[in-house]
């Protein structure tokens, strides 16, 4: 069945193989199936410049459809649209960002305070980094670190279109986190991955990535999430996500890294996202509280692959 799955749909072998194992048959052939359906693009409307009642008003007017987005009031999923969404006048004017569902969730779920410092560890291009803003009102601090020199001009871009000024951009290698010597309220690591959640976006992805690859990114995750815990404030919090749907990526990580960790704990997502966290898989039993993370599948939520997890630091 692996190598039949594997061809009919297009994927290496060991992907279908993990598929089963941790989503069993009937999932798995779900989950392929909603891979091959392309997704609406989503927007989210930029609150510190407009209204939600006035950008509907104005995109309706040019014939687009829009649904609203249950689990976001600023966000809509559109349905139809005549003119590219990348270069109306309201895209430039900053009154909206091209933003995937699931990539919503992260902000909302983090949800600083105005007055909160709030580092962003892995910024470029800036769909969540400019959703940190909107949540905050403009208002606190918010570093943004960005390791890829190359990619901020695009953040800046971002930033600038959407009207935010409560940021300060960094290059530098979010695992050297410590070295700035500050502390945060709340940290958003929207981590580096396979991607292994983005078929639906990109069908490439069904062959581009390897059991090595999963194992490097899985390496570097787990730097990034112990630099990143560590520069919390006592009861500040941090938001774990990936676009992969790989548990070496996700649950693996969180285990990992918190077992080394005695003074942190995960905690429950107030909204239901998604399913609950693997705390069983690939045969090894993980900490009972990673079932309070979220992940999200294409055949389940309609989105790409995500994972959610947000921990906090207890004292």
């Amino acid at each position: 069945m692996i190598n039949e799955l594997a061809q009919n749909f297009g994927y290496h072998p060991y992907m279908i193989k993990r598929y089963l194992q941790f989503l069993g048959e009937n999932n798995t052939k779900k989950l392929l199936e909603a891979n091959e359906k392309p997704l609406n693009p989503s927007i989210r409307v930029n609150t510190l410049k407009i209204s939600v009642a006035r950008l509907k008003e104005r995109l309706e007017s040019k014939d687009f459809k829009l649904r609203s987005i249950e689990q976001v009031p600023y966000g809509f999923e559109v349905i139809e649209s005549k003119l590219n969404l990348g270069s109306t006048h309201e895209y430039l004017q900053g009154y909206y960002y091209l933003q995937n569902i699931a990539s919503m969730f992260p902000a909302l779920i983090l949800d600083p305070k105005p007055g909160d410092l709030v580092i962003d560890m892995c910024a470029a291009p800036g769909s969540k980094s400019t959703h940190l803003a909107q949540i905050m009102e403009d208002e606190g601090t918010l570093i943004l670190i960005e390791k890829n020199r190359n990619r901020i001009p695009s953040l800046e871009l971002n930033l600038r279109r959407m009207g935010i000024s409560n940021s300060l951009i960094l290059n530098l290698d979010a695992v050297k986190l410590q070295q700035l010597g500050i502390k945060a309220d709340k940290v958003l690591l929207d981590a580096p991955c396979t991607g292994e959640g983005l078929i639906r976006e990109d069908p490439s992805r069904k062959k581009s990535k390897s059991m090595k690859d999963i194992n490097k990114m899985a390496s570097i995750q787990k730097r990034l999430l112990n630099a990143g815990l560590k520069t919390l404030n006592p009861g500040g919090k941090l938001l774990y996500s990936t676009c992969s749907i790989a548990p070496e990526e996700n649950e693996f990580v969180i285990n990992e890294v918190l077992q080394n960790l005695s003074n942190y704990s995960i905690n429950k997502i107030g909204n239901q996202y998604g399913t609950n966290g693997l705390t069983k898989v690939f045969g090894h039993s993980l900490r009972s509280d990673i079932k309070f993370s979220q992940r999200l599948y294409p055949h389940l939520h309609n989105t790409i692959g995500f994972y959610l997890c947000l921990i906090k630091k207890d004292h």
